[in-house]
């Protein structure tokens, strides 16, 4: 009798750790711009860092079979709506992240709700994605406009430039970027003598710039991002703008964007980041697993892709506590739910409204004189505490929130 009952017994257990270790299956798709403007700071070094997340939650969790896909959405919307429609539907994807381009990523925040699915954004900017055009299935994970203007344009304003002219990119991103730095510099007592719209991924700037010289703005606020930043800021020192008396605000800079420019040219540039790969000793062992496993020793992680390596790992965390559940609301609603705890961000938190929250930096690019080592780009200005960092909840017009 007692064999029978520690037969029984036995088989119960084993019952359980197989029910326990049940195979969930998730498909995540990496949507970038892989061959453009904006592939430095997104495209592959973001699958590189999907890679390292997938490889890390598998140490522990070797149940959750994790297949990844990559796409190009060419800074399209149309070509990014039709690749998540595809993956959606087709290639049955159940999380899609990444996404630089606010115009892309609006598209696809409204086909990941529609057809309950998730969408992570680490790699757009357009704070409307947790303001008025928030949805229960996507979460902004990185920055955004609002925390990039009340980083540098308020830190400008601040230290005396107060009158500024604006380069835009033409397109959602620099809007939103605009609007949400005019709002501090008129908030903070500072005028805006003029602006420009600019096309995106234009090589020349020289008719923008002179627009900018001849206003007589003490601050020109570059209002774009990836290689248009770049190309302004080169082409602004061919004008001597800079030693004529101006000075430039990097509104949306990278580290990629700095180690294209070289330090003799991006010196003194002022700029607001999340993440920075030389900020602490995790940050610094990670980007060697992240360069290696591109095999591009010389190029430096963004927060973008910190941001697609920190965003995976939480989203898998919920899936897994959910035993698999590929509902995109209920995910989300887990996602949210859970504290958010990884080695590159730390501890934060995700708010009702699709908002990720934690520290910000003001960064100033450093002098070639003082740079001790290849990526060591910048100094510390000031840290912007995580509940200072992004716009108050109450302000957003998130219809997820109530009040």
């Amino acid at each position: 009798m007692k064999k029978v009952l520690g037969m029984a017994a036995l088989a119960a257990v084993l019952g359980c750790g197989v029910a326990n270790a049940q195979q969930i299956d998730v498909k995540i798709g990496v949507l970038s711009d892989m061959s453009s403007l904006y592939a430095d700071i997104g495209g592959p070094g973001s699958v590189a860092a999907a890679k390292l997340a997938i490889a890390d939650f598998a140490k522990t969790n070797p149940n959750v079979k994790v297949e990844l896909i990559s796409g190009d959405h060419q800074n399209k919307p149309d070509v990014g709506s039709q690749i998540a429609n595809q993956w959606f539907d087709v290639d049955k994807v159940d999380m899609i992240i990444d996404t630089p381009n606010s115009g892309v990523a609006l598209a696809v925040s409204q086909i990941a709700s529609q057809k309950n699915k998730l969408f992570i954004v680490s790699g757009a900017a357009a704070s409307t994605l947790t303001g008025e055009k928030c949805n229960a299935n996507t979460i902004h994970w990185t920055y955004d406009t609002w925390m990039l203007a009340n980083g540098t344009g308020k830190a400008m304003v601040k230290t005396g430039g107060d009158t500024w002219f604006f380069l835009t990119a033409d397109y959602a991103f620099g809007h939103a970027l605009e609007t949400d730095t005019i709002a501090v510099v008129e908030k903070n007592g500072g005028k805006v003598l003029g602006k420009v719209r600019h096309p995106l991924n234009t090589n020349d700037f020289s008719s923008f710039l002179l627009q900018a010289q001849s206003s007589k703005a003490k601050v020109i606020g570059l209002a774009n991002a990836g290689g248009d930043t770049i190309n302004s800021i080169k082409q602004a020192a061919e004008f001597g703008i800079v030693k004529g008396g101006q000075s430039l605000a990097g509104l949306l800079v990278f580290a990629s964007d700095v180690n294209a420019l070289g330090l003799a040219t991006a010196q003194g540039l002022a700029l607001t980041e999340t993440w920075y790969w030389d900020q602490n000793d995790a940050n610094r062992a990670w980007t060697k697993r992240w360069q290696a496993e591109r095999n591009a020793p010389g190029k430096f992680p963004t927060m973008i892709h910190a941001g697609v390596y920190s965003g995976i790992l939480h989203y898998l965390k919920a899936r897994a506590a959910m035993g698999g559940s590929p509902d995109g609301k209920a995910v989300t609603a887990k996602m949210k739910e859970m504290p958010t705890d990884d080695p590159l961000f730390g501890k934060g938190s995700i708010r009702a409204d699709g908002r990720k929250i934690h520290p910000a930096y003001l960064y100033e690019v450093k002098k070639p004189a003082d740079s001790k080592y290849p990526g060591d780009f910048y100094n510390v200005r000031a840290t912007i505490p995580a509940n200072e960092a992004f716009r108050p909840l109450s302000e957003g017009k998130c219809p997820l929130v109530s009040g």
